[in-house]
């Protein structure tokens, strides 16, 4: 009787021992997984986004860099081109008041060139006026003196002289006061010379625009008496 109960009791061990080992075969049991933190798998998450919104910023400063250099390259052009072109457009003005300045000089020393050269013996107090009009009032005291000696000579000379103008050019200018030499051709008669003398009269003629352009100085007045 004990000895069946000892074989039982090792069966119902060996049962049961069968019974675990089934068991761990049927399920087995895999190793625990540390989880992951969800604010690490979070950031793991926001990377690549972070990553693509920072390529995008460099991105965007390299196209507006590029562009405001562009644009500040474009904006230096114009500038440029405006001050070349304003600075062309005083000099060609500038050229244009100097011409005009030379022309209307040029053309004051032929008009007087040419009166101061017409004379006539029966009128010479016409030819007086003309020699000192445009004058200025010490040029007028030197030409009024200068023409009364003169006429001590062309009255019996019995002169009579026309002009016809040649051509006037500035010599000089110095801050407004031009030199214009001046060339016009005469036609003489005299009672030495019946036959009307040809010859050319020159005048050294001073012009002062800063004094209404009034004559201030004039060479070779006598030129023309001279020429008898």
């Amino acid at each position: 009787m004990s000895g069946l109960q000892v074989t039982e009791k090792a069966s119902a061990v060996s049962n049961s021992a069968d019974d675990v080992e089934h068991d761990d075969a049927a399920e087995p049991v895999e190793p625990d997984t540390p989880a992951v933190p969800t604010a690490i798998q979070h950031q793991d998450d926001e990377a690549p986004a972070a990553r693509a919104a920072s390529s995008r910023r460099v991105s965007l400063s390299v196209r507006t860099l590029i562009a405001s250099v562009v644009i500040l390259m474009l904006v230096g052009g114009v500038v440029v081109m405006t001050w070349l072109y304003l600075g062309e457009r005083d000099a060609v003005r500038g050229r244009q008041s100097q011409a005009a300045n030379y022309q209307h000089a040029e053309q004051i020393a032929l008009d007087y060139a040419v009166n101061a050269a017409t004379m006539n013996f029966h009128d010479l107090n016409t030819w007086k006026a003309k020699l000192v009009n445009g004058t200025t009032p010490s040029l007028n005291d030197k030409l009024t003196k200068a023409a009364t000696s003169m006429e001590q000579i062309l009255v019996p000379l019995e002169w009579n002289s026309t002009a016809q103008p040649l051509v006037a050019k500035v010599r000089s200018d110095t801050h407004g006061i031009y030199v214009v030499d001046t060339f016009v051709s005469v036609l003489t008669k005299t009672t030495q010379a019946p036959d009307n003398l040809q010859s050319t009269a020159t005048y050294s003629i001073t012009i002062d625009s800063s004094s209404n352009w009034q004559i201030s100085d004039v060479g070779g007045i006598g030129a023309v008496a001279g020429a008898k």
